[in-house]
């Protein structure tokens, strides 16, 4: 299937694999928004002054976080997981993807998923596991990591399992959504794909994946913190399988 203009095909997959469609001189919202290309190069914004100082400390204001490595640590995760949903969505369903370049994308650190990314023009490439990699991995996650890590001392392997986890999260998604809707294909090109993307050097050593009766499994050999903000406790791929009682570093990897 051709891409279509406005990636309507991704709609019903749920907000978070929704990739808005917008022209670049839109004013309102995206026309204002920061790129992501911006972002990553911690460049101001006239919104929100620098994007990514935004979106940390506002991810720490909700979850009281009790400093600034958490809150970097759950943003990354956040963006990392809307960007694998939305290409591997489209990789799925299209069998191609737009092109993710980091200049196309607008990016408002102040909303929730579907409304936070905007694409500014739809340009399509293969959907196989190398452009993707290519488009969400090299293209985003590799500079956001280094922007993160120009203010904030979160470790690299911990960043990467972030990557890792959120791919996994993605890919039970469009499974669960596949098995739902009796699109056993979709299912299946979905585990393909993620398989293609989990050999992949920088995903290769984060953790174990395993294939079952409800989709990826993923078992991550880091921890993204989320265990230290207040009631948090560890997810259900993190490292540890209870809070530690005293670390001041959680594994990096």
């Amino acid at each position: 299937m051709d891409l279509d203009p406005g990636l309507a095909a991704l709609r019903p997959l749920g907000g978070f694999s929704v990739l808005r469609v917008v022209l670049p001189e839109a004013v309102d919202p995206p026309g204002r928004l920061p790129s992501l290309a911006d972002t990553y190069a911690n460049r101001s914004s006239d919104v929100y002054g620098n994007p990514l100082t935004f979106r940390i400390g506002k991810v720490a204001r909700a979850l009281r976080a009790p400093d600034g490595r958490v809150a970097a640590s759950v943003a990354q995760q956040g963006l990392a997981a809307r960007l694998w949903s939305a290409a591997l969505g489209c990789a799925v369903v299209y069998g191609r993807i737009p092109d993710l370049d980091p200049r196309l994308l607008r990016w408002d650190p102040d909303a929730g998923a579907p409304d936070d990314l905007w694409l500014t023009e739809v340009r399509a490439l293969p959907g196989d596991p190398r452009t993707l990699a290519e488009a969400v991995l090299d293209g985003h996650l590799e500079p956001l990591s280094a922007a993160l890590r120009a203010h904030h001392p979160v470790a690299p392997g911990l960043l990467r399992g972030n990557a890792a986890s959120a791919l996994a999260g993605a890919a039970r998604q469009l499974e669960r959504w596949a098995a739902a809707h009796g699109r056993p294909e979709a299912a299946a090109r979905t585990r393909a794909l993620t398989a293609g993307l989990f050999a992949h050097p920088l995903l290769a050593d984060t953790g174990t994946r395993t294939e079952t009766s409800d989709g990826t499994a993923f078992r991550r050999r880091s921890c993204c913190l989320y265990y230290r903000v207040p009631g948090g406790g560890v997810c259900g791929d993190c490292c540890f399988t209870r809070p530690p009682r005293s670390s001041p570093r959680a594994p990096s990897g």
